[in-house]
């Protein structure tokens, strides 16, 4: 049975942080945060090649250009954990925030073709 639960998530007042946690049950080559904010599409923020070894070209994270810097993807794989930990937030990432996993295709990827979600978890930055 798959299942991906977001947790963490809140209200918070500009430049503050946050950290969001998925808790996922099955082990997935690739996983991912994505977001989305009221009337507008669903859109990467950060991506994770959990099988990434020390020889793989191009790391094994990627970033939205709107949160490099100020987010950082990692996972705890003792706690089974996706993490984002999000800091200097803003206004702008207001949004609906999802866990997202999969075993296949390129690795670590901001698309959404991803074939696993969780149910979501809100984030609200106030000014």
């Amino acid at each position: 049975q798959v299942q991906l639960v977001e947790s963490g998530g809140g209200s918070v007042q500009a430049g503050g942080s946050l950290r969001l946690s998925c808790g996922y049950r099955n082990s997935w080559r690739c996983m991912g945060w994505f977001r989305q904010a009221p009337g507008k599409e669903r859109e990467g923020v950060a991506g994770f090649y959990t099988s990434a070894g020390f020889y793989t070209s191009g790391g094994n994270t990627v970033y939205a250009d709107s949160v490099k810097g100020r987010f950082t993807i990692s996972e705890d794989k003792a706690k089974r954990t996706l993490d984002l930990q999000m800091n200097s937030l803003k206004p702008e990432d207001t949004a609906m925030y999802y866990c997202a996993a999969d075993s296949t295709g390129d690795c670590p990827r901001l698309t959404l073709d991803f074939g696993y979600w969780g149910p979501g978890i809100q984030v609200t930055v106030s000014s």
